[in-house]
C-alpha cells in the first residue's frame, strides 16, 4: 500500500504541524480542518490510522489513471536516477518522445506542444502565444469560467475567485455563457453564440486576440455545452481572425470517455491548455498544445514565454508513462463505459430524492445539482454560497468514508477512470443517505 512519509506520526500531529507551518489554498487558515492521508491505492486515499476513504473526486479531476501506478512510479524512478534537470534550452530523449507521443493523441493537426509546469502557467502562455499571433490584446472569457490562480489566469477567471484579485490583466472582456446561473438547462447554442458574435462587434474584432472557454466548464458546475455551441465558436473565430483556446486542463485526457472533450464535436482549437490527467498529477506538468499555423509564427518571430522548469524531464517521464496507461489498460473506454453507469445512478437518485434537481454527465465527468424546490427551479445555496444542508452533506461523507467535491448546491463525481462499477456502486451507496438530509429541506 506504500509506506508513510512521516513514520509514527499520528493525523492529529500531521494536521497540528501543517497548519502551524504551512498555507493551504482557498481557505480561512484559522478554519482549515484537513484529512491527513498517508498513502492512496487505485479508486482509494488511506489516513495514518489506516481508515479508508473512496476517492470519488480524482482529487481535483486530475488523478485519472488512479493511485499508486507502479508503471508511473518507476517510470519517475527510472528518469530521475538517470537525469534529474536540465535547463529547457538543453533537451532530452523523453522530451523527444513525449512530443511525438502527444502529437499522436492531440485533435485534429494540433502536433506541437510548449510544456509548463500547471494549468494556470499554461493559461498564462496561452494568453503570449494569441497576442503574439495576432498583434491583438483583448481576450474574450465568460463568467462561469475557472482557469487558474495566477495573474492572467485568475482575470480571465469569472467565479468570485477573481475579486480578491482585481484589477487584474488589462483587455478581458465578459461574453455570455452557456448555462445561467438558478436555471436548470443550458440556453440554446443560437442565443449563446448570438450574445457571443454580440459582444465581439462591440469590441471590435480587429482587437480581439483569442477567445478562451473550458471546454465543459469543471469546478462552476460541469456545464456541458450545447451541441453546435463548440461548433459555432469555431466559426466565429474563423470568421474574425480570433484565436480559439479551449482549456482542457480538468476535460481532457479520457474524462469524458474521449481523449479530449473537444473530440465529441470535432472541433479543432488554435491553441489548448491542459495538465492534471498528463501526469495524473503524480508530478507537476502543464502544457499548451498548438496548431501549425500557430507553431509557424514561432519559427522566425521570438517567443518571449519560459519557465526554468519547463520541460523537466522526470515530470516528462510521469506524462509519458501515464500516457501509456490510458491504452494499456483502456481507461479512456472504461470512462465512456463507466459514464454509462454513473448515468443510471444519477437517474436513480433523482428519482428518488426531490432535491436533486439536476444531473449531468459526460464520461466519468458528473455532477448532481440540489434544489430546495423543483418548480420552481430554486438551488439549494445562494450563487456563490452553501447553506447548513450543503454542509452537513459534507459532514456525512466526511464520516462515511468518501471524498468529493460539494460546491454551490452541487455533489461532484468524477472518479478515477481505472473505477469499477462495483466501486462506483459504493460511491452512489453514500450520496443516496446523504440526499435524505437534502430531501428535508425540500418545499
Amino acid at each position: 500500500m506504500g509506506i508513510s512519509t512521516a513514520p509514527g506520526m499520528t493525523s492529529e500531529e500531521i494536521v497540528a504541524l501543517s497548519r502551524a507551518h504551512t498555507v493551504f489554498s482557498w481557505s480561512v487558515q484559522g478554519q482549515v480542518d484537513p484529512i491527513a492521508i498517508d498513502h492512496a491505492e487505485g479508486v482509494y486515499l488511506y489516513t495514518p490510522e489506516g481508515r479508508q476513504i473512496l476517492d470519488f473526486n480524482s482529487q481535483l479531476m486530475s488523478v485519472n489513471i488512479g493511485h499508486g501506478d507502479r508503471r508511473v512510479i518507476d517510470a519517475i524512478n527510472a528518469q530521475a536516477t538517470k537525469l534529474q534537470f536540465v535547463q529547457p534550452a538543453f533537451t532530452t530523449e523523453i522530451r523527444a518522445r513525449l512530443g511525438k507521443r502527444l502529437a499522436e493523441v492531440l485533435p485534429g493537426d494540433m502536433e506541437k506542444t510548449f510544456f509548463t509546469l500547471g494549468g494556470a502557467e499554461a493559461i498564462e502562455n496561452a494568453i503570449k502565444l494569441a497576442r503574439h499571433h495576432t498583434g491583438r490584446y483583448k481576450l474574450l472569457a465568460r463568467y462561469r469560467a475557472y482557469h487558474g490562480a495566477t495573474h492572467g489566469a485568475m482575470t480571465l477567471t469569472g467565479d468570485y475567485r477573481r475579486w480578491a484579485n482585481e484589477p487584474g490583466l488589462v483587455g478581458v472582456v465578459r461574453y455570455p455563457d452557456t448555462h445561467r446561473w438558478g436555471e436548470k438547462e443550458p440556453r440554446p447554442a443560437e442565443e449563446a453564440l448570438n450574445g457571443l458574435e454580440d459582444v465581439i462587434r462591440y469590441e471590435g474584432p480587429h482587437t480581439i486576440a483569442a477567445i478562451f472557454l473550458e471546454t465543459i466548464v469543471g469546478t462552476n458546475g460541469i456545464l456541458i455545452p450545447p451541441d453546435g455551441y463548440l461548433q459555432g465558436v469555431r466559426e466565429l473565430c474563423d470568421k474574425y481572425g480570433i484565436v480559439m483556446v479551449c482549456d482542457e486542463v480538468m476535460a481532457g485526457f479520457g474524462r469524458t470517455g474521449r481523449w479530449f472533450a473537444v473530440d465529441h464535436w470535432d472541433v479543432v482549437p488554435d491553441l489548448m491548455t491542459m495538465a492534471k490527467g498528463l501526469t495524473s498529477s503524480y508530478l507537476p506538468l502543464g502544457g499548451v498544445a498548438m496548431r501549425p499555423h500557430i507553431a509557424e509564427t514561432l519559427e522566425t518571430k521570438m517567443f518571449y514565454g519560459g519557465l526554468t522548469y519547463s520541460s523537466h524531464p522526470v515530470s516528462l517521464a510521469a506524462a509519458l508513462a501515464t500516457i501509456d496507461v490510458y491504452d494499456e489498460d483502456d481507461l479512456i473506454g472504461n470512462a465512456a463505459r463507466m459514464g454509462a453507469v454513473m448515468a443510471r445512478h444519477h437517474e436513480a437518485l433523482a428519482a428518488k430524492h426531490p432535491s436533486v434537481g439536476a444531473t449531468r454527465h459526460l464520461g466519468l465527468f458528473g455532477i448532481l445539482d440540489l434544489v430546495r424546490s423543483q418548480d420552481p427551479w430554486t438551488p439549494m445555496t445562494p450563487f456563490n454560497g452553501t447553506s447548513d444542508e450543503m454542509k452537513a452533506i459534507g459532514k456525512f461523507f466526511r464520516d462515511n468514508g468518501l471524498y468529493t467535491m460539494i460546491a454551490n448546491n452541487s455533489i461532484h463525481t468524477n472518479p478515477p477512470l481505472c473505477i469499477t462499477e462495483a466501486q462506483l456502486a459504493e460511491g452512489f451507496e453514500i450520496i443516496d443517505r446523504a440526499l435524505d438530509i437534502a430531501d428535508q429541506a425540500v418545499a
